[in-house]
Order: structure tokens, then C-alpha cells, then sequence
């Protein structure tokens, strides 16, 4: 299940702070309105980053910020639409402390883990395309 291949999300024109919630959350929601997962490596790149670990970890501090927002609305969170490249599963971080976990309490990778993943994008992208952003 890796990430889809994805073109109609442009990248920046200049590197986008990588606390900046209102851009990364319109981004986490255009790729929700496109139906498209993105790697980690993606959504770095559209918001005019290169990949590192460091950044990454950043990133997801500031989609945990966007998602306990959302979690708040009773709307469902965007985070899940950033995969790793590697497996198209969310990394670590995304597994643990969510309240929507809560009826989740399989393995991280795997079969039973990429089924319940695609359940909560395929939640995300039904709830947001409907939405206006």
C-alpha cells in the first residue's frame, strides 16, 4: 500500500515554515479532495523542503496540532494521509496517544494495520471532499 503517485498538488514557490498549520492543513486537505496518501517525502517536497528526519519530526508535530483541531470538530484527521514511502503506513508517532486508536489495538505494519489505515483515509477523504476547505 505505498503512497500514491500524486502530480496535481503543486510544491511551493518558497520553502513553507514547517509550523505553519493553516498551509499544511490546506495541503492535508487538497491531497484528502484529490483522494491521494502522500510519503512523508511529498508533502516535504510541496512545501519546498527536502527529506530529512529532523523535518519530518516537525512536520508531524505541527499535523498532531492540525489533527487534535479536527478531533475537537468530531472531524477526522489528515495525518493518516502521510505515509511512508516504504509501506504506505503512517509512522510511529501516528499509532500512539490518538483517541481514535482507541478501537485499534493490532500491529503497526502488516495486513490488519494497512486495513485499518485505508478505512481512516478512505474517512478522511469521503468527510473532506464533502467539505469545503
Amino acid at each position: 500500500m505505498p503512497a500514491q503517485r500524486q502530480t496535481k498538488l503543486p510544491a511551493a514557490s518558497s520553502p513553507v515554515p514547517l509550523s505553519d498549520v493553516k498551509r499544511i492543513r490546506a495541503l492535508l486537505i487538497a491531497a484528502a479532495h484529490a483522494g491521494l496518501a502522500l510519503s512523508y517525502s511529498q508533502t516535504l517536497e510541496r512545501l519546498g523542503h527536502r527529506f530529512t528526519r529532523p523535518k519530518m519530526r516537525t512536520l508531524c508535530k505541527t499535523m498532531d496540532v492540525i489533527d487534535t483541531a479536527f478531533e475537537a470538530e468530531k472531524a477526522p484527521g489528515l495525518a493518516v494521509l502521510v505515509v511512508r514511502q516504504s509501506d504506505g503506513l503512517p509512522g510511529q508517532g501516528w499509532w500512539i496517544g490518538k483517541t481514535e486508536m482507541a478501537d485499534y489495538d493490532g500491529p503497526w505494519t502488516g495486513p490488519q494495520a494497512e486495513a485499518f489505515v485505508k478505512t481512516r483515509q478512505k474517512r478522511a477523504f469521503t468527510y473532506w471532499k464533502k467539505k469545503k476547505s
